[in-house]
C-alpha cells in the first residue's frame, strides 16, 4: 500500500495536514449522510414517499458501508491510498450533485442510487483514515491521533443535523446534499498537499492468502469486532430512540427532545479523542482497561433510563452513556490495528467497520420492534444487557501496548 518507498519522514506540519484533510473529508461525508434525517417532513412532501422510504435515504448508507467495507479494506492493502482517497472525494462530489438533481426532479430512486455512491465514498475515507492516521504518528500518541480522526463522525453528524434545516430554509432541502459534499474539496486538497511524495503505510507488500486466513482466524481481532458491534448498536439505538423516549415518557417537547438528544453524539467529540489520550497517557498505551471501563460506565447509564422519571437525571444519563459508548468506538480502531499483522491492517479495520455498522444498521430496527410490542422499558433493559455483554467481552480482550 506504499506510495513512495524512499520518501523522507514527514514533518509535523505534514502530519497535521494529513489528519486535517482526512478529518474534513470524513466530516463532509458524515454531514451528507445524516442531512435528510432532520428534514424528513420536507423530504417526504417533496418526493411523495412515506416514512419508511424516506428513512432508507439514511439507512442505505449504513447498509452500503456494511457490504463495501471489507472489499474496500482489501483494496486499500493493495493500491495507492492517495489515489483511492482522491477518487472517493470525486465520487462524493458526484453523489452530492447527482442527489441534488434527482431530488429537485422528484426522482426518488435516482436519489437513492446517489446515496449508495456516497456511502461507498464514506467507507473509503473512514477505513483509509483510521489506518493511515495511526501509521503517520508514533506509537506513544497513536490512539490519540486516531481518536481525533474518529471525532470527525460526531462533528459531521452535528453539522448535518443542525445545518440542514437552515440550508433548507434558504435554498431548498435538495441543496443540502451538494453543499455538504463541497467541504470535501477543501479536505482532499489539504490531504493531497500534505502527502505529496510521501509514503502512507508500512512498507509491506499486499497480504498473502495465508495472512488473510490468519486474520479470519484471529480470536483477538474477532473479540474487538464483537465489541464494535455492541458499541455501535448502543450508539445508534440511543441516537434513534432517545427523542421519542423523552417526548413520550417524560413529556418533553419534540423540539427540546431533539436538542437534548444532540448532546449524545456531541460528547463524542470529547470522548473519541479522550479515549486515545487516556489510553496513551494514563495507561501507558494499554487499550483493554479503557474499553472495559467504558462498558462498565455505559451499563448502568443505559439501564438507568428504565427508572428515570425527570428530565434532569435523564440528561445526566444521556451524557454519561454518550461519553462511555463513544470512548470505546474511538479507541477500537487503534486497538484492532495492534493485534493483527501489518499487511492486513486495512482489512482488519474494514472488518471492524463492517461488523460495527451492521450493529448500527440493525439496532434501531430491532429497538423499534421491541418498543412497538412491549414498550420502552424492555428495550432499554435489553440495551443494558448489551452493555453488560460488552463488559464480559472487554474483560477477555487482548492486552497490547
Amino acid at each position: 500500500m506504499s506510495d513512495d518507498e524512499d520518501a523522507p519522514t514527514p514533518s509535523r506540519g505534514q502530519t497535521v495536514g494529513l489528519v486535517a484533510g482526512l478529518f474534513a473529508l470524513s466530516t463532509a461525508a458524515g454531514a451528507y449522510e445524516i442531512a435528510p434525517a432532520s428534514i424528513l417532513p420536507l423530504v417526504r412532501e417533496s418526493l411523495g414517499v412515506g416514512p419508511t422510504l424516506a428513512g432508507w435515504l439514511v439507512s442505505v448508507m449504513y447498509l452500503t458501508a456494511v457490504v463495501a467495507s471489507v472489499p474496500v479494506g482489501v483494496a486499500l492493502d493493495r493500491v495507492s491510498v492517495r489515489k483511492a482517497v482522491a477518487a472517493a472525494a470525486v465520487a462524493l462530489l458526484v453523489a452530492g450533485s447527482w442527489g441534488w438533481v434527482a431530488a429537485t426532479a422528484g426522482a426518488y430512486w435516482w436519489l437513492f442510487a446517489s446515496r449508495i455512491l456516497g456511502g461507498f465514498a464514506y467507507v473509503v475515507f473512514w477505513n483509509a483514515g483510521a489506518n493511515v492516521v495511526g501509521q503517520a504518528v508514533g506509537p506513544d500518541v497513536r490512539a490519540t491521533a486516531v481518536g481525533v480522526f474518529t471525532a470527525s463522525a460526531p462533528v459531521g453528524f452535528a453539522l448535518g443535523q443542525f445545518g440542514s434545516p437552515l440550508l433548507a430554509d434558504l435554498f431548498g432541502w435538495p441543496a443540502t446534499l451538494p453543499i455538504f459534499t463541497a467541504i470535501a474539496v477543501v479536505g482532499v486538497a489539504v490531504f493531497l498537499l500534505a502527502t505529496r511524495g510521501r509514503s502512507l503505510a508500512v512498507e509491506t507488500g499486499a497480504p498473502s492468502r495465508a495472512e488473510v486466513r490468519d486474520l479470519l482466524a484471529n480470536r483477538a481481532a474477532w473479540t474487538l469486532y464483537a465489541l464494535s458491534f455492541l458499541a455501535f448498536s448502543l450508539y445508534l439505538f440511543l441516537n434513534s430512540w432517545l427523542p421519542s423516549y423523552l417526548t413520550d415518557r417524560l413529556g418533553v417537547s419534540l423540539a427540546l427532545s431533539g436538542l437534548l438528544t444532540a448532546l449524545f453524539p456531541a460528547v463524542g467529540v470529547v470522548s473519541r479523542t479522550g479515549g486515545g489520550v487516556i489510553s496513551d497517557r494514563l495507561f501507558g498505551g494499554e487499550r483493554r482497561p479503557v474499553v472495559l471501563l467504558a462498558f462498565v460506565a455505559a451499563a448502568p447509564a443505559v439501564t438507568g433510563f428504565v427508572v428515570v422519571s425527570r428530565v434532569g437525571p435523564a440528561i445526566a444519563l444521556l451524557l454519561v452513556a454518550g461519553f462511555a459508548v463513544q470512548l470505546t468506538i474511538g479507541l477500537l480502531y487503534t486497538y484492532v490495528a495492534e493485534v493483527v499483522a501489518p499487511t492486513v491492517r486495512s482489512t482488519a479495520i474494514s472488518m471492524l467497520t463492517s461488523v460495527g455498522l451492521f450493529g448500527a444498521f440493525a439496532a434501531p430496527i430491532a429497538g423499534g420492534a421491541i418498543i412497538d410490542r412491549v414498550g420502552y422499558r424492555p428495550a432499554f433493559l435489553l440495551a443494558g444487557v448489551v452493555a453488560v455483554v460488552g463488559v464480559a467481552l472487554a474483560w477477555y480482550a487482548p492486552d497490547v501496548r
